[in-house]
């Protein structure tokens, strides 16, 4: 990762994982919580699927942004689009827009990873820096810089 946004990004979808696992456990444990899960069972294999895609997203690779995209889109655009209608044909409730606002980030959050990974030129997570790998990877800077310090040498 190369940018802040990029940084962002990735913090943002690490504590929305974080906010779907307490979501998840405090429905487990019959907590009053006002954000309830669309489906356990999904949920669940959603939260360790994130967990690998959040290792492929942080080595920038995009088939790992592309999975958690679509399997976010799935999950949470269909919630998305149910809240806009209920919305529309003027039946909702307090917990609707709450609901509604985290399906809203559940789909943004990838879209946004999926984007930055996609149009970011440096793309690829290696160690490689254009700006000192000239003097720390050049072998021929070294074989230069022993003969001059061979060739200098002074007597005290």
């Amino acid at each position: 990762m190369t940018s802040m946004f990029s940084y962002l990004i990735t913090m943002f979808g690490g504590m929305f994982w974080l906010l779907r696992l307490v979501i998840a456990l405090a429905y487990t444990m019959n907590w009053n919580f006002p954000i309830q899960p669309l489906n356990f069972i999904t949920e669940i294999i959603l939260l360790f699927l994130t967990l690998i895609c959040m290792i492929f997203i942080i080595k920038r690779n995009i088939i790992g942004a592309l999975v958690y995209f679509v399997a976010y889109g799935l999950y949470f655009g269909t919630d998305l689009f149910n809240g806009v209608m209920n919305i529309i044909n003027g039946q909702p409730i307090v917990s609707d827009y709450l609901t509604l606002f985290v399906s809203f980030l559940g789909v943004l959050i990838p879209f946004l990873t999926v984007m930055d990974i996609f149009l970011n030129k440096d793309r690829t997570g290696t160690g490689k820096d254009k700006k000192t790998d000239w003097f720390y990877k050049n072998k021929d800077y070294d074989r230069q810089y022993d003969d001059r310090a061979d060739r200098n040498q002074y007597k005290f």
